[in-house]
């Protein structure tokens, strides 16, 4: 910041953007950087890239929001803005831009692509994230849509995103995607545990979709009740066990601060969303219960039918919550990105992940979260890394999570998550409806953190260096010690080619492979 200050101001020019700084070093040729030293190139481009944090988790994650629609619940927490899908407001930015765009998703996507690109991020490997609340409750046509625009965006070769064929059907465009420039490794869709059944189950792993957010809130069934979620603690349950045994990720969204709770009933809760094998999520995300005018609570506020935790209560609630969080559960959010402007009472705090992390510090603690323990721009000295295996009960199977990380385990570098079924108690419906699982294992999530790698690139950071063959080697002899024949992966679209290479074939919607005693 101080060169391009000065070098401005010599030159009597306003200081360019990072952008148009970007711009003009991808035209440097080869010849005119060999000129450099690698190292210093290599940090003059990661100084470049606006908050480079967004790609230090090994992936691109693209956000795009559904059109305003009708949503089965009435929770009293839940703003209610015209013109707004439920549960979100318009000044929320992934909201702010969808909104501006018509909610399209072509527009968005193509819009999100552009702006990552010209910050300086690579985009080749995409997690798509699909907001807008309740997915399962819309239209089928319009599901179907939705996820195809994004998928005919991505497939557009050129960096204008203009020209390309657009495909015929969904089925067609995941097809081109598997090798296109913009590969969706990854998509998210958001729902309701009472929404989840075999059928519906089926119908997410057809649109490609590999993790599934649920709006569980609470599990105090009388709480449930009392803010008007709709639901119950075992529909949670149930919906948890169908999604797991069908390979996916389960991220649950948590509300401590409901009307009718208490701190230690929250931290109660926590506890048994780590502990209890009917639960035990891949990942969380933590929204404090907030007041905006839109929700009905606002009137509960103004009556005095409610009040919030205080501060002091709040945060002293979190850092209990973050100290017992297992290391195989990722903290992804703590807070919902809503402006202070639109919050009546509740945590206003917007750098709250920062603020408890310095907390912890002072007290000598540490939240063992995947996120706070990810690595992030360079090799972290992974030669000394060690393989560390947990195995844990969790919705009627056994859960492997497996993964490589410091002596430590202070720095997180690659991990997969491995399941076994029980098959005396798989649920009925879901084997018939996903036959192609019978006597196979399941790889849930294979993961390297770390700054995106390019997927044609041959550098080697913390990605590209071996570790997701040698966890998948010990899925598969994991396999055949439990006595199954066969391995399914549930792998996103634009990363079947890398389980193909490993012996792998598509098989309905999952990456199967056939093992032996021999092999």
């Amino acid at each position: 910041m101080y060169l391009k200050k000065k070098l401005s101001g010599q030159h009597k020019l306003p200081p360019a953007p990072n952008s148009e700084l970007i711009e003009a070093f991808k035209k440097l040729d080869k010849k005119t950087l060999n000129q450099f030293n690698h190292k210093t190139v290599e940090k003059l481009r990661q100084y470049l890239i606006k908050r480079i944090t967004r790609t230090l988790s090994g992936v691109t994650p693209v956000t795009v929001l559904t059109k305003p629609f009708f949503c089965p619940g009435n929770c009293v927490y839940c703003p209610l803005e015209p013109g707004m899908p439920k549960s979100y407001l318009s000044n929320e930015p992934a909201a702010q831009r969808a909104k501006a765009l018509d909610f399209d998703p072509a527009k968005q996507t193509k819009m999100r692509i552009k702006a990552l690109e010209a910050n300086g991020h690579t985009v080749d490997k995409i997690e798509l994230l699909v907001l807008g609340g309740s997915w399962s409750a819309y239209d089928n046509k319009y599901q179907e849509w939705f996820i195809k625009k994004c998928f005919d965006v991505c497939n557009r070769p050129s960096t204008s995103l203009r020209t390309g064929k657009t495909s015929k059907t969904l089925k067609e465009a995941q097809k081109i995607n598997e090798t296109a420039k913009y590969r969706i490794i990854g998509m998210t869709l958001e729902t309701r545990p009472d929404l989840i059944n075999e059928a519906e189950v089926k119908r997410l792993r057809e649109l490609g979709c590999t993790r599934i957010q649920m709006g569980v809130q609470h599990l105090d069934d009388k709480i449930l009740k009392y803010v008007k979620r709709g639901h119950t603690v075992e529909q949670t349950a149930k919906a948890t066990k169908l999604l797991k045994s069908a390979g996916f990720k389960v991220d649950y969204h948590l509300m401590p601060d409901l009307p009718g709770s208490t701190p230690a009933k929250d931290l109660k809760m926590f506890k048994t969303v780590f502990s209890d094998q009917r639960f035990q999520p891949d990942q969380i995300k933590i929204y404090p219960t907030v007041v905006n005018k839109f929700a009905p609570l606002y009137k509960w506020y103004k009556s005095d039918k409610y009040k919030p935790y205080s501060e002091k209560q709040l945060l002293n609630l979190l850092l209990k919550i973050k100290q017992a969080v297992p290391y195989y559960v990722r903290i992804n959010r703590l807070i919902r990105d809503i402006p202070k402007e639109s919050i009546e009472a509740g945590n206003k705090i917007t750098n709250l992940r920062q603020y408890l992390q310095a907390e912890l510090k002072k007290q000598k603690l540490k939240c063992k979260c995947m996120r706070c323990r990810e690595t992030r721009e360079s090799l972290d000295d992974i030669k000394k890394a060690k393989l560390f295996t947990e195995k844990y009960q969790a919705s009627d199977g056994i859960e492997y999570f497996i993964s490589y990380e410091s002596p430590k385990r202070d720095k997180l570098y690659s991990f997969l998550r491995f399941r076994i079924n029980d098959p005396d108690r798989l649920d009925a419906g879901l084997a018939a409806a996903l036959p192609e699982l019978k006597n196979a294992s399941l790889v849930r999530e294979v993961h390297t953190y770390g700054q995106l790698v390019p997927v044609k690139s041959k550098q080697a950071k913390v990605q590209h260096t071996g570790f997701g063959k040698r966890m998948m080697k010990i899925a598969e002899d994991l396999t055949l010690k439990h006595g199954l024949n066969k391995v399914a992966v549930i792998s996103g679209i634009g990363v079947r080619g890398y389980y193909r290479k490993l012996g792998y074939r598509l098989q309905e919607t999952y990456m199967v492979k056939s093992l032996n005693k021999n092999d």
